[in-house]
């Protein structure tokens, strides 16, 4: 053999760079047609075309550098590089003018794509908003379009990583020394009265989770003043247009016997009681009668003295009316096993959230507690013969993406959409919140970015992406959306949806068919986004003052068995980590968003004034085993 660079060592043969570069460019133009033809596969294609493209560059600069690197006497007779290899260098650089062409056709047609997936992406705000325009072009400004970036190249860079667990996890094992026990009987427990002081008729307000607070307050308050209850009523809501009633939504026959024990509860008001006139005689409770969140000398002050005289009061618009300290320990654990226990959802919401959770994680039996309370015999035991034993499970995250308009609105903050989005939210606040102008009014003003600093600013899409991508969560993660019309629409979840591709609703999972009977049924279809959210192997809330969330948490404190984290995000303390987007490395990105979230999730008992419901590690809630 010769010396390397001497005649004798012979170089590539043109036929066979020509052979190579056509391998090469046939299988570029097959990824290309797989991209044209399939949109959703475009980004998978093109990170396959840009490495193909390297590899050839790359291929080629080394088999030079081969017969290069040694210069002796025969240099004179050896082709320059530039003339040996300009077919090469034209076709690279023609490669990666696709490459980059392709991926500029991404951002044009991804209103077609990653959109097209999400309804909840389709509207801008609830039909009907006065004050708020249905295209808001000025929201699509990006707030973060540093940190944005970095933290897609991270994504990318991680795609073929194997998956980190760190926040698939409970951080800390004192989470599963806690179990549920607020059914379990005990010799403390006064049970059920022999005599009755009356009936207590409740109409509660609001959506879902405030409805469902409301019937477990009137639970409490009725074996307070040992009353019997009548099935609470739902008021008709201007602003949620739900007609359900508590039967359309719970099982009535499941809540009257699991409490049959603590307080007795008919389905309708005795027919003598029926045609009185409960204002006239002073049995009619209101807002303005009882403080929020009173405590338990107010009900013996105001609502026992007519419910004894008259046999029976109605407690109107009833809601967060009944504070968690001071009070009794039985009445605490009578709201727990009302809550946690009681209050079964109907079985058609079971079947088709049952169908909802079991298409998302592409596997059908039942995981843990959690499904068999929220969703009973329709999600099949763990042991259940599968008809596939290799099938494997998806995880999903479940995000509660708090950014409506009216939120938007009330916070009176601002995102980065100027004057355009300024007078758009003024219009809305005139029209929607009097009162709040009124107020401010008389108020020291307080600047946009002081409330951004206070953390009293709705996370946007961008933020929460940044605060996912931060996590660790993977671009191929799916995400569960519930949430209603985001404000800006598709232009507001653009940078979130750029990070993450499989972002979902349960219009997206269930047919038009199983959604028809719930059209209309707004509570009914928050049912739905609440057994989505509570079962999922991650929740994560943008608010902590959200009632969804809130109860989405107590769920999975409650039956999660210490394996349902949920992700808890300071506000305050990101908005700091987000100002300071200019410098910011990502690694320092990371660990401090890390940081916040794992401080987040300590596990502690529930503090007083704390609600039950959020936080029901408490011993008149859960049990604590060693």
């Amino acid at each position: 053999m010769g010396r390397m660079g001497s005649p004798k060592t012979p170089g590539p043969h043109p036929a066979n760079i020509d052979f190579i570069f056509g391998m090469r460019e046939s299988q570029i133009k097959y990824l290309e047609s797989i991209a044209a033809n399939e949109p959703s596969r475009r980004r998978g294609i093109l990170e396959k075309v840009y490495h193909l493209s390297k590899k050839i560059l790359l291929g080629g600069l080394r088999s030079n550098n081969k017969h290069s690197a040694c210069k002796g006497v025969y240099g004179g007779k050896r082709q320059t590089w530039v003339n040996r290899n300009l077919r090469s260098i034209c076709f690279t650089i023609a490669l990666l003018g696709i490459f980059f062409w392709l991926d500029s056709i991404i951002f044009a047609d991804f209103d077609s794509l990653s959109f097209r997936k999400s309804s909840v992406l389709q509207t801008n705000t609830n039909k009907g908003d006065r004050g708020v325009s249905s295209n808001n072009e000025s929201s699509s400004a990006l707030m973060y379009s540093r940190l944005l970036n970095l933290a897609s190249a991270s994504l990318a860079e991680k795609k073929f990583e194997p998956a980190s667990n760190n926040a698939w996890d409970e951080p800390s094992s004192r989470a599963a020394t806690w179990k549920p026990c607020a059914d379990k009987q005990t010799l403390k427990d006064p049970g059920i009265p022999e005599k009755s002081n009356g009936y207590i008729l409740v109409s509660a307000n609001g959506g879902l989770n405030q409805q469902r607070v409301a019937v477990c307050n009137a639970v409490a308050v009725a074996s307070l003043l040992n009353a019997t209850l009548v099935v609470p009523r739902f008021l008709y809501s201007s602003v949620w247009k739900d007609p359900s009633q508590f039967g359309d939504i719970y099982q009535v026959e499941h809540f009257i016997k699991s409490l049959a024990n603590e307080i007795a509860i008919v389905k309708e008001l005795p027919s003598q009681f029926k045609s009185l006139d409960l204002e006239a005689i002073g049995s009619l409770i209101t807002d303005a009668h009882l403080e929020k969140e009173a405590k338990p000398i107010d009900y013996s002050n105001i609502v026992l003295p007519p419910l004894l005289r008259n046999g029976v009061v109605h407690l109107l618009g009833y809601g967060n009316r009944l504070g968690f300290d001071p009070l009794p320990p039985h009445l605490q654990k009578l709201r727990c096993k009302c809550n946690f226990h009681s209050l079964k959802f109907v079985p058609k919401i079971q079947k088709v959230g049952s169908a909802l959770v079991r298409r998302i994680r592409k596997f059908d039996p039942s995981r843990n507690m959690l499904d068999k309370e929220l969703l009973g015999d329709f999600m099949p035991d763990e042991d259940s013969k599968r008809p596939d034993e290799n099938k494997i499970s998806s995880k999903y995250l479940a995000l509660h993406l708090r950014f409506e308009v009216d939120m938007v609105a009330y916070s009176l903050c601002e995102f980065a959409g100027g004057e355009s989005e300024r007078k758009e939210l003024q219009a809305y606040r005139e029209a929607h919140f009097p009162l709040l102008l009124q107020r401010l009014k008389s108020a020291k003003p307080v600047s946009p970015e002081d409330l951004r600093t206070a953390g009293r600013c709705p996370l946007t899409p961008e933020e929460t992406g940044l605060l996912l991508a931060g996590l660790g969560l993977k671009r191929e993660t799916y995400i569960y959306l519930a949430s209603s019309h985001l404000y800006g629409g598709k232009l507001r979840i653009k940078p979130f949806a750029s990070l993450y591709l499989n972002l979902v609703t349960k219009e997206d999972l269930l047919s038009p068919n199983e959604l028809e009977p719930f059209r209309n049924y707004s509570s009914q279809l928050a049912a739905l986004d609440f057994i989505a959210c509570a079962t999922a192997d991650v929740f994560a809330m943008t608010d902590s003052g959200s009632q969804l969330s809130s109860q989405v948490l107590g769920f999975r404190t409650y039956f999660g068995g210490g394996e349902a984290p949920t992700l808890r995000p300071n506000k305050k303390r990101l908005s700091a980590i987000l100002s300071e987007n200019g410098t910011l490395p990502w690694n320092r990105f990371q660990d401090r968003v890390r940081k916040m979230i794992k401080e987040g999730q300590r596990v502690h008992v529930r503090r007083y004034g704390q609600s039950i419901y959020r936080l029901p590690r408490s011993p008149e809630c859960m049990c604590r085993t060693h």
